[in-house]
C-alpha cells in the first residue's frame, strides 16, 4: 500500500481544524564553535522495527545535518528503547527521539541528565497521541472484558503507549493487570508485537497510533499505520477494542550537559525542516506530523510519576 502525502492527509482534516505549517529559516550551513565540544554528533534511533527501514528513513536526515553543522553524524540503531537510554547514560549520544516513557526513565537514570527540547507537532495542532489495544479480526474478542484470562504482548517495558499506560489506566479502572490477563510478555517493539499476535503467539497487543484520520487505514500516524505502509498487516486483519486518554508525543532529547548554542542550533533545525525539506521530515515522520513545538520537562513529569509507581508495583511482587 502506498503511503499518502502529507496534503492528502491535511486535506482530510476540516480546515477549521488544521494548524498552518510553519515556516522557519534553516540555521546557515557551517561548522560551529560548540564543535570543538560535540566534534561528532550521535543520534539514537530507537528500535521497534528492523534496522534496515530505520537506515532507509533516517538517511536523509542524517546528511542534512551533516551538512548544516559541518561535523559527523553517527546514527545509533538501538535494538529496543533500553539501548538509548543506556547510551545516555553512559555519555555516549548527544540526541535522540524518545517516547515519553523512555525520556522520564533516562531523566530518572541520569538524574536530570537529559531535557526534552520539542514534541512533534499534528496536523491538528494537537502535541499527542494515544494508546490502542488491537486483537485479531477473527478472534472473536470484541471488548476487554473478553481479554480476561487470554495472552497480553506488550511492547517494552520502556514504551509508554506500550507498556506504561495501559497497564496505568488499567489500574485506574480497577483491573490488576497481573491477575486479569492469563498471561503477558515484551513482544521487542510495536512491530514484533503485531507480528507476534498475528501468528496467534498472543490474543492482543498494544500500540500507539495518533487517533487521527482513519481507523480503517491505521489512523494518521502510528505503529499500526506504519506497519499498514510497509505491507505487514491491514486493517481488516485487526480489531482495536480499547483506547487511551490522550499522551503527550514523545520528545526530541539532548543531554543536558551540552552548549547552550549546540540547543539552539538543533531546535531551528528541526523547526526549520518541514518547509526546507519536506521528503527528508515526511521520512523520519512518517505521517501527519507538520512540524514541532517546544516542549520542557514539565510535560512529562506524569511519566515519571508512573515509573515510580511501575517501580514500587515490582518492590511488591518480589
Amino acid at each position: 500500500m502506498h503511503r499518502r502525502s502529507l496534503a492528502a492527509l491535511l486535506a482530510a482534516i476540516p480546515l477549521s481544524a488544521r494548524a498552518q505549517v510553519e515556516t522557519h529559516p534553516m540555521p546557515p550551513a557551517g561548522r560551529r564553535a560548540w564543535a570543538d565540544q560535540v566534534p561528532v554528533l550521535r543520534f539514537g534511533i530507537l528500535g521497534g522495527e528492523n534496522e534496515a527501514d530505520r537506515l532507509g528513513r533516517y538517511d536523509g536526515y542524517r546528511r542534512m545535518m551533516e551538512e548544516n553543522f559541518g561535523i559527523p553524524v553517527r546514527l545509533l540503531f538501538a535494538a529496543d528503547y533500553s539501548g538509548v537510554q543506556q547510551a545516555f547514560s553512559a555519555r555516549q549520544l548527544e540526541a535522540s527521539y524518545m517516547s515519553p516513557a523512555a525520556y522520564a526513565a533516562t531523566w530518572m537514570d541520569t538524574n536530570g541528565g537529559v531535557e526534552p527540547l520539542l514534541v512533534t507537532k499534528e496536523a491538528d495542532g494537537s502535541t499527542s497521541y494515544v494508546s490502542v489495544m488491537y486483537v485479531r479480526a477473527d478472534s472473536g474478542i470484541t471488548t476487554l472484558e473478553q481479554m480476561r484470562g487470554k495472552a497480553m504482548a506488550w511492547s517494552d517495558p520502556n514504551s509508554a503507549s506500550g507498556y506504561l499506560i495501559p497497564r496505568s489506566e488499567l489500574r485506574g479502572a480497577g483491573i490488576n493487570p497481573e491477575q486479569f490477563f492469563g498471561r503477558t510478555g515484551f513482544a521487542g517493539g510495536h512491530e514484533q508485537a503485531m507480528v507476534a499476535v498475528l501468528g496467534r503467539q498472543y490474543d492482543a497487543g498494544v500500540a500507539w497510533a495518533s487517533g487521527q484520520g482513519e481507523e480503517s487505514q491505521g489512523f494518521s500516524r502510528g505503529a499500526l499505520r506504519a506497519a499498514v505502509d510497509k505491507g505487514l498487516l491491514k486493517m481488516s486483519d485487526v480489531r482495536i477494542i480499547w483506547r487511551s486518554r490522550p499522551i503527550q508525543n514523545g520528545p526530541l532529547v539532548v543531554r543536558t550537559d551540552l552548549p547552550a548554542a549546540f540547543k539552539q542550533d538543533m531546535i531551528a533545525f528541526h523547526l526549520a525542516l518541514p518547509s526546507a525539506a519536506p521528503d527528508v521530515h515526511r521520512a523520519i515522520e512518517r505521517g501527519s506530523a507538520i512540524g514541532w513545538a517546544l516542549t520542557r520537562h514539565e510535560d512529562y513529569a506524569v511519566f515519571v510519576d508512573m515509573r515510580r509507581v511501575e517501580a514500587q508495583e515490582r518492590r511488591r511482587r518480589n
